[in-house]
């Protein structure tokens, strides 16, 4: 195989270092969709050029027919063996902790459905800890809702819930549980992508803290809101979505300071390491089905 087959399992670091460039005050939500979608493309890229690697045991089965249909041949310089065992087993990693990613994150939906039944939209828990988290649907004729626990509606007056509801109510709107799925799987399949996982859930989290102040018209009181919801909640549920959740820190300074910024460098530098991704798999590929058409009878 020739050196692109190599590239793509290197490129997500070039993904990574895509997100330095992002202006803090980009618009969370297309961000988010495009890292979310960009980590999943170049896993799935990164997870094929690891099946093509593997796939070269196979050349180590020679017969003297193919020695001599392939003499003259310009072929690409073999794969060795061990390689090619190590990425097998590299790929059957990231394949089964995707897997078992989706399945915890279907369990812990699962779970937060069996905590009662919601009415109009939220159910109140009678848990002392503060919390509120965005409960998607489970499946078909089952909509999503809000669960918040009595522990939070004692600690929040009536404006700072209104701002805590919005923050929740948006996560369900903008199916941001789909957003944060598809880039933590890509995570789990290639794990040179956590950092991008990890970004596209800050960056929900900023884009319904945005649509939260725009609905009660106070920044400021979104920030206080959020922040006091994360100074007296404990570690938020994996796989949930809340307004005490990813970064806090960063998230207040946004709403509070608000600036302005073009992510055009960050979705440049993004679509080229994609692009690019897709390319180095499609020459691996195309270099792939040479050889095995040459061999073939």
């Amino acid at each position: 195989m020739s050196f692109p087959v190599y590239l793509p399992l290197l490129l997500p670091v070039l993904l990574t270092l895509t997100l330095k460039v992002l202006p803090p005050a980009a618009r969370p939500e297309p961000a988010a969709r495009l890292f979310a979608a960009c980590a999943a493309l170049t896993a799935a890229v990164s997870a094929g050029c690891l099946a093509l690697l593997a796939l070269t045991v196979l050349d180590d089965l020679p017969a003297a027919d193919v020695r001599e249909r392939t003499a003259g041949y310009p072929l690409p310089e073999p794969v060795p063996g061990i390689v090619a065992v190590l990425a097998g087993l590299l790929l059957a990693a990231g394949l089964w902790r995707g897997l078992a990613h989706l399945r915890r994150q279907r369990s812990t939906v699962a779970d937060l459905h069996a905590a009662g039944t919601p009415h109009d939209g939220l159910l109140v828990a009678d848990w002392d800890e503060p919390h509120a988290v965005a409960v998607p649907a489970a499946g078909p004729g089952r909509g999503g809702h809000v669960l918040v626990t009595s522990g939070l509606l004692r600690l929040l007056d009536g404006t700072e819930w209104a701002a805590v509801a919005a923050h929740e109510h948006a996560h369900l709107r903008r199916h941001h549980h789909r957003t944060v799925t598809l880039a933590a799987t890509a995570a789990a399949v290639n794990p040179l992508l956590r950092p991008v996982a990890d970004a596209v859930v800050l960056l929900v989290e900023r884009s319904a803290d945005e649509d939260a102040a725009a609905v009660v018209g106070d920044r400021g009181l979104v920030a206080r809101s959020i922040a006091k919801v994360a100074v007296a909640g404990g570690p938020r549920t994996a796989g949930t979505l809340g307004a005490g959740g990813s970064n806090v820190v960063r998230r207040v300074a946004a709403l509070t300071r608000p600036s302005g910024g073009r992510p055009w460098a960050a979705t440049t530098l993004a679509a080229v390491v994609v692009l690019g991704s897709a390319a180095a798999g499609g020459a691996a590929l195309a270099d792939f089905i040479r050889v095995v058409l040459i061999w073939l009878p």
